[in-house]
């Protein structure tokens, strides 16, 4: 009877941990004069850390967009079976941060010059991505790119990729602020860190209070 138990038990803590790996909150709505930017530019651990930094984002999200498949799962993005990419939903206070520096921002967080890839993560679901929802935003993620190519700033030729905003689905919760959560993992430190270390040395104008002089 106890190794029934135990089992069971077992069985009971596994299904908790898998609703833990697959539950979704639903995707926070701007309000009022807040508007919406998304950005994909390879894991978005780092890419979310370095936006919720900045003064004037509300908000946030890890999720998936750019592919056609409704709701997936971080395993099926990874998998590259979507066509999503992994990105970062950004609610912001254009009173605050325009979309200019939000986008100024993206560039300055992740290589834009690795087609398919970042560092050592590699897939389409690792490509790099600017969404804009009208013809200003589209132009001025133009302009962003043709001063990085003019001025040969990274040494290759930006791939990113220009698209209309689409549909965006949150990442699971445990995606959700995983930088603040787990700042000791390696791949937190070796990866994300230098991503929002070189956010915060190329605008340190723009940082919240808490993150200035970091």
């Amino acid at each position: 009877m106890k190794n029934i138990g135990y089992l069971a038990l077992l069985l009971l803590v596994m299904a908790c941990r898998q609703a833990n790996q697959t539950k979704k909150t639903a995707l926070t709505q701007p309000s009022g004069k807040e508007k919406v930017a998304v950005f994909a530019g390879g894991c978005f651990w780092g890419i979310q850390e370095g936006f919720s930094e900045l003064k004037g984002v509300v908000k946030a999200t890890s999720g998936y967009t750019g592919g056609t498949k409704e709701n997936p799962t971080y395993e099926e993005v990874s998998a590259d079976q979507t066509g999503h990419a992994e990105a970062v939903q950004v609610i912001y206070d254009p009173a605050q941060i325009t979309f200019a520096q939000l986008t100024h921002a993206f560039f300055v967080m992740h290589n834009p010059t690795e087609l398919n890839r970042q560092g050592p993560d590699i897939g389409t679901s690792y490509r790099s991505m600017a969404f804009y929802s009208d013809e200003n935003e589209k132009k001025i993620i133009d302009q962003e790119i043709a001063h990085l190519n003019q001025t040969k700033y990274l040494g290759s030729s930006i791939v990113t990729v220009v698209a209309p905003i689409g549909k965006f689905y949150p990442a699971e919760d445990y995606h959700q602020n995983y930088v603040k959560l787990h700042p000791d993992e390696a791949y937190v430190a070796g990866v994300c860190g230098p991503k929002v270390a070189k956010l915060r040395a190329a605008m340190p104008e723009l940082l919240k209070e808490e993150y200035q002089g970091k």
